[in-house]
């Protein structure tokens, strides 16, 4: 049997996946093809990352990773809650060890703010140890 198609991506990874879903939902009457070499998608590096969306605390503010990160973390959540995909948005906690890293977590703080990411704030080492108990702040 011979078939036809307008659009042929290589490989079931995420990049790949993600190729077919944004063409697809752009032009639903194309005709799209993925090939895979193994028996399922995202069987190498896709499928063993750690699983952690990240939020573009480090990133320099108005910066591409900065913005992708911020747009892409929103877009994320909104395809799982669309497509009743399980997900946690657990937040991160960043902890200053001692007196000296104090400036640094300043720094991170205001570069999240100017990055426009939701929900950031600052605790105090109280307030980390109710969210995890075994932490030293």
């Amino acid at each position: 049997m011979h078939q036809q198609f307008d659009v042929a991506i290589i490989g079931g990874g995420i990049v790949g996946a993600a190729t077919y879903y944004k063409i697809q939902k752009r032009n639903p009457e194309l005709k799209i093809v993925l090939f895979e070499k193994e028996t399922d998608l995202a069987a190498h590096q896709t499928g063993h990352n750690s699983g952690v969306i990240h939020s573009g605390l480090y990133y320099k503010p108005g910066s591409l990773k900065a913005l992708n990160c911020v747009k892409g973390r929103k877009e994320l959540v909104a395809f799982c809650q669309e497509h009743k995909v399980a997900h946690d948005v657990c937040g991160k906690v960043v902890v200053a060890t001692d007196e000296k890293e104090l400036p640094f977590m300043e720094k991170i703080f205001k570069t999240g703010q100017e990055n426009g990411i939701e929900g950031i704030e600052k605790i105090d080492a109280d307030s980390v140890k109710e969210i995890e108990p075994f932490v030293e702040s």
